[in-house]
């Protein structure tokens, strides 16, 4: 005997399987292990008892042998009536001398040569049929290319499933559908009976409704810990994973297809050959044999025991097969009559409220339209995590458990203007607790991704600055309004200049405006660069990147423009016409723009105070006449060029109060220059000058001299003429004595000497009251050899 347990490995799926198997499945299942119990049945029977018996029959001459047999087996039966009384029966028949054992010889040749095959096989058929069926119906759950992908979907469909952010998002956004529905019929409620009932007494205090109390009473969706954020924001790359590796191909719905298919047409030919032969199974079986000469008989009429029960059940089994047939037709009409390879999430879309769900295709779609079969809450809540919408938020919550509002307030510092400031780098969003501080007055994101500002930036009442460092932002209406009238200072650094939000360009209270990025060449530089006109405040504007020509939307704030800034990266600045436009400008930077003379645009700019033109190829600064049209310019910064002399007319410059030279090849100083007599600042280190003319002395308002890195020899004496002399810087020079009237200089504060041929220090640098030791810069040991009271003054606070 086999126990049907043994067949048990041919249908044992994981039971999460069952969620691919759709109603026929199921049917099918249970109707061959019907068909399966009927063959094991019949095995048995099989077995144990099936046999023949066989009595010896004379057929007359000519006449067929089985119907001799059937009269043979009726004169039996006629014989043996009950109705005939016992004492009046006569034996009668063919008497023989066969013994037992020529009995049992007779049925076992019979029985293998006479009874038809079908008869002898059919259990045996019925179990090897239904076990081709199990095999054909289960196949891709074995085979390896399928059954990995889906062994993979429904480990991931059941996390999904009892995944608590599944639960959390389909609550929010049944909650705010639910929520806005019944505030409308609340609103409508309350307004009609607001018109039917009397305006109370003025001693009654209005009392809260109950709905209102139910409102308020609703309790909050559950919060989830860290933990189970962690792993929803796990799912999510499973998922995106596996869609991209199930959508490549259609395995899936090509093994499926073929093993309906194959079931189909298994289906027909058993039923067919069954049909055919399930009449062959008879109860009378006439055996002819040729065994005269051992039993005497040639002729037996047999008798097939089980033939009766075996009919039954074949004809049990073809009822079985039909229905199982029916299923399999209706399989392939439900695999052909409809395309499974797109499948829509159309009204999961609509039902829950999350609109950005995609549709899928091929595999994924096919197991997405079984898994809704089985029950269609299975795609509703693994849908949410086909969302980039849903996905975001569930970021957003993992970022506020990330930063907390007390580790925000840790970050936070005062920054180079003295603001407030919190700077956030290469986070995976904007945490909402940012919103919570409200005492932050600047921003700096730097490489944030996906961020979004919500109305709750309104919270930042004392927010003035914004840095936004590779960090693309999405700004609704609400913010919008908020940061166009409280902003004032917008920093935008991007890899190129079109990447900047178009929003930057509405804000128009804003006062400073710092872009940075590369201009498109394709499109031509300084093309991409938005209109300015709704910045009506703007009164800095600074650009760092690689234009050729200043951009023509510059002059949308020229009437209010007080700051221009250019930083190229060497990019030659070739066309300035612009320039002549922004008659308001006070400061001008064209910084790196390789220009080798001095721009004549700028000569335009009646208003201009000061020039910087530092990191250019300027050669010869002839045109510094021009500047005396600029009659309010009081800086000129021209350092790390290559000048090689200034010019006698700078003494044109009657007005100007800080000239910055330093870093050139400047051998020798005019005297003219210091006709100059407004000069405060002046800066001439990392030359080549050798000899400072005595006429230094005329400058009696200078306050900062810098001569360092060059080749002096000697200071002249007339330099100690400038009483409101701060700052000296004559270090690394070939000075090798300092004169005594050092002294003179009452106000003194910083003296660089370190570098020279000096071996003493004058004992005069005493008498500088401002100067500390802090502010004396010079070598160890010349400083050990002044006196000790010198010394203890300098160290004195």
């Amino acid at each position: 005997m086999i126990p049907v347990a043994e067949f048990k490995q041919f249908t044992d799926q994981q039971p999460a399987f069952k969620v691919l198997k759709p109603w026929w499945d199921v049917l099918a299942e249970y109707i061959t292990v019907a068909m399966l119990m009927i063959g094991v049945f019949g095995c048995t029977l099989q077995v144990t008892q099936d046999k023949i018996i066989c009595l010896p029959n004379h057929v007359p001459a000519g006449a067929p042998l089985s119907e001799t047999c059937q009269n043979f087996t009726r004169k039996r039966l006629n014989a043996s009536e009950p109705d005939t009384p016992l004492s009046s029966r006569e034996m009668s028949g063919l008497r023989n001398n066969l013994d037992i054992q020529q009995y049992s010889f007779i049925n076992q040749m019979c029985y293998e040569t006479a009874l038809h095959w079908y008869a002898k096989y059919f259990p045996y058929l019925v179990v090897i049929h239904t076990l081709i069926f199990m095999v054909c119906a289960n196949f891709w759950f074995k085979f390896p290319g399928t059954s990995s992908k889906i062994e993979h979907f429904i480990s991931i469909l059941s996390k999904c499933f009892d995944s608590p952010w599944t639960t959390r998002a389909l609550s929010e956004v049944s909650g705010e559908n639910q929520d806005g529905t019944t505030s409308k019929k609340e609103d409508g409620r309350r307004k009609s009976i607001k018109d039917e009932m009397p305006e109370p007494h003025p001693a009654l205090q209005p009392v809260q409704s109950i709905s209102e109390k139910k409102v308020a009473e609703t309790p909050a969706v559950s919060l989830l810990d860290k933990k189970e954020g962690e792993q929803a924001k796990a799912l999510f790359e499973k998922v995106k994973k596996f869609r991209l590796h199930v959508e490549e191909g259609d395995i899936l719905y090509t093994m499926y297809v073929r093993q309906s298919v194959l079931k189909v047409f298994k289906f027909l030919i058993i039923t067919a050959y069954n049909a055919a032969l399930v009449q062959n199974i008879h109860f009378i079986v006439p055996c002819s044999m040729e065994m005269e000469d051992m039993t005497g008989y040639d002729h037996f009429c047999c008798n097939h025991t089980k033939a009766h029960l075996f009919s039954k059940l074949a004809i049990c089994y073809i009822c079985f097969l039909g229905v199982y047939g029916l299923t399999c037709l209706y399989t392939l009409y439900w695999l052909f009559h409809r395309p499974l390879k797109e499948y829509s999430f159309r009204y999961v879309r609509e039902e829950t409220g999350i609109s950005d769900i995609p549709d899928v295709k091929n595999d994924f779609a096919f197991m997405l339209y079984l898994i809704d079969e089985y029950d269609s809450l299975y795609s509703k809540r693994f849908a949410v995590f086909l969302s980039e919408v849903s996905e975001s938020k569930l970021k957003q919550l993992n970022l506020n458990h990330e930063w907390t509002e007390e580790k925000l307030r840790q970050k936070l510092q005062r920054n180079a203007l003295g603001r407030l400031e919190l700077h956030l780098f290469m986070l995976s969003g904007l945490p909402d607790t940012v919103f919570e501080l409200s005492e932050v007055e600047a921003l700096k994101l730097e490489m944030l991704k996906d961020v979004t500002f919500p109305p709750l930036v309104a919270q930042l009442v004392h927010l003035q600055e914004l840095s936004l460092l590779n960090c693309p932002i999405k700004l609704p209406f609400a913010s919008l309004v908020f940061l166009r009238d409280h902003l004032k200072v917008m920093q935008a650094t991007f890899d190129e200049i079109k990447e900047v939000p178009l929003w930057v360009y509405s804000l128009r209270g804003l006062e400073e405006l710092h872009l940075s990025g590369l201009f498109s060449q394709e499109l031509g530089r300084a093309s991409g660069l938005e209109s300015l006109r709704e910045l009506r405040n703007l009164k800095v504007l600074s650009l760092h990147s690689n234009i050729s020509k200043v951009p023509p939307s510059v002059t949308d704030v020229s009437t209010h423009l007080q700051r221009l800034c250019i930083l190229n990266d060497g990019t030659k600045l070739v066309t300035l016409n612009n320039l002549k436009k922004l008659v308001n400008v006070r400061e001008l930077e064209l910084v790196n723009c390789n220009l080798e003379r001095i721009p004549h645009a700028v000569f335009s700019l009646v208003s201009l105070q000061e020039l910087d033109l530092k990191d250019n190829q300027l050669r010869s600064i002839e045109e510094i006449l021009s500047f005396q049209h600029c009659r309010k310019l009081v800086c000129l910064k021209l350092w790390s060029n290559h000048i090689a002399y200034i010019p006698e007319h700078i003494r044109k410059l009657k007005g100007l109060e800080q000239l910055y030279l330093n870093r050139n090849k400047i051998e020798t100083l005019p005297s003219q220059l210091f006709l100059c007599t407004k000069l405060r600042c002046l800066d001439l280190s990392n030359n080549g000058i050798q000899v400072i003319p005595p006429e230094v002395g005329v400058l009696q308002n200078l306050q900062y001299f810098a001569i360092s890195s060059n080749s002096v020899e000697t200071l002249p004496d007339e330099l100690f003429f400038c009483k409101k002399l701060k700052t000296l810087m004559v270090g690394h020079n070939k000075l090798s004595t300092l004169s005594h009237r050092l002294g003179n200089l009452s106000l003194l504060s910083k003296l660089e000497l370190k570098g020279n041929r000096l071996e003493a220090l004058p004992p005069q640098i005493g008498r500088c009251p401002a100067l500390k030791r802090s502010g004396l810069v010079v070598e160890s040991t010349l400083y050990e050899m002044l006196p000790v009271d010198i010394r203890e003054r300098l160290e004195s606070e």
